[in-house]
């Protein structure tokens, strides 16, 4: 360590300024909120597809079938 004149001066601080406020959170009045939400239910919907209209598993349909005769009008 260097003391006395020759010592290197220690440079000062630079004065302290506070971070800017954070922004108010998004309500659920805004309107880029409400499309957001809206476009996430219309991406729910189509990534259902037709699933919930598939009646069978990956099996098949595995039930007996009725093929017993019937005479019509009877």
């Amino acid at each position: 360590m260097c003391v006395g004149p020759l010592a290197p001066k220690i440079p000062s601080m630079p004065p302290m300024t506070p971070p800017p406020a954070p922004e108010a959170p998004p309500t659920r009045d805004d309107p880029e909120v409400n499309a957001a939400a809206t476009a996430a239910r219309r991406r729910a919907l189509a990534m259902q597809g037709r699933s919930s209209t598939i009646l069978s598993g990956s099996m098949g349909d595995t039930s007996e079938p009725n093929i017993g005769k019937t005479l019509l009008g009877s």
